[in-house]
């Protein structure tokens, strides 16, 4: 047998393993083998509007795994749980993953986004150990109006003004937090010296009432307790300003809370590109070993 042919078989036998080594769900979220997957598990207490999330679970060992909670972004009107992916990193790191979905504000407005991230978060708390996920390390991930949620529903804690139902699941602790150019003053984005139309329109009604626009603000409730933070701004987004971030690493700093800021230089708002996106979950992976989350 010639060295070409030889070749071509090998490569041909090494992309045919690779094949099994992994799936593809319906939602185009390519898996490991041995993941498996839920599809639309509804999360919210019964009502008019059911949220659902999509669920990848790693195979179970004798440990309960970390599950990250991915939020999608679109400025609180568009967007969906369906056009997310890129989670391979955190699959390869032996993480879980529930990628949610909320109100938008055409059906609700603020705060309504942010009391189903909190649903799904305590739906997740009370199903532990039904998805063998470890409620010990619970990260909260998400872009922009996403990174803002992923902020509200872990830096919140044990604070339940947003909460539906949660009688009995004990005390929240979140492990940690992956910001990618999230809002973390709600305030500045909606009244400041350029409000962003979606902010002013997600606020509603209640666009003048600060004391309501601090409370769905991530920046006040950063305190001592608040968890670790990674994250990831360019700076030269036009949409949400880099100054926004640059305002959440200094009070995590000041309250003595462990955080990275990575900033992509002439970075827009996301959209880095596939070489840039790599080098981000790289380090978000590297932040959650580095604070204990995962191994």
């Amino acid at each position: 047998m010639s060295k070409q042919i030889l070749f071509i078989f090998a490569l041909c036998l090494t992309l045919s393993v690779a094949a099994q080594k992994s799936q593809e769900t319906p939602y185009g979220v390519v898996i490991p083998q041995g993941f498996t997957y839920h599809l639309d598990v509804p999360f919210t207490p019964e009502g008019e509007w059911v949220g659902k999330m999509d669920l990848y679970l790693p195979p179970r060992t004798d440990k309960p795994t970390p599950i990250i909670i991915n939020i999608f972004g679109g400025g609180w009107n568009h967007g969906n749980k369906e056009k997310q992916r890129g989670f391979s990193n955190f699959f390869k790191a032996g993480c879980a993953v529930a990628n949610i979905e909320y109100r938008l504000v055409d059906v609700a407005p603020a705060p309504a986004a942010i009391e189903d991230v909190r649903s799904a978060l305590i739906f997740l708390l009370r199903n532990a150990a039904t998805y063998h996920i470890d409620p010990q390390r619970i990260i909260l991930m998400g872009g922009s109006a996403g990174g803002h949620l992923a902020m509200m529903g872990a830096y919140l804690g044990n604070d339940h003004r947003f909460d539906r139902d949660y009688e009995g699941i004990g005390e929240i602790r979140i492990a940690a937090v992956l910001d990618k150019y999230g809002i973390a003053d709600m305030v500045d984005f909606s009244v400041g010296e350029k409000p962003y139309r979606s902010a002013v329109r997600w606020i509603g009604d209640r666009i003048g009432d600060r004391e309501f626009m601090a409370s769905v603000s991530p920046i006040s409730y950063v305190n001592a307790d608040t968890p670790p933070t990674f994250i990831v701004h360019g700076d030269a987004d036009d949409i949400v300003p880099y100054q926004q971030s640059v305002w959440l690493h200094d009070a995590l700093l000041k309250a003595g809370v462990e955080t990275e800021f990575m900033t992509i230089p002439q970075g827009g708002h996301g959209k880095f590109g596939t070489e840039i996106n790599g080098e981000i979950n790289r380090a978000m992976v590297a932040f959650l070993r580095r604070t204990g989350v995962i191994e």
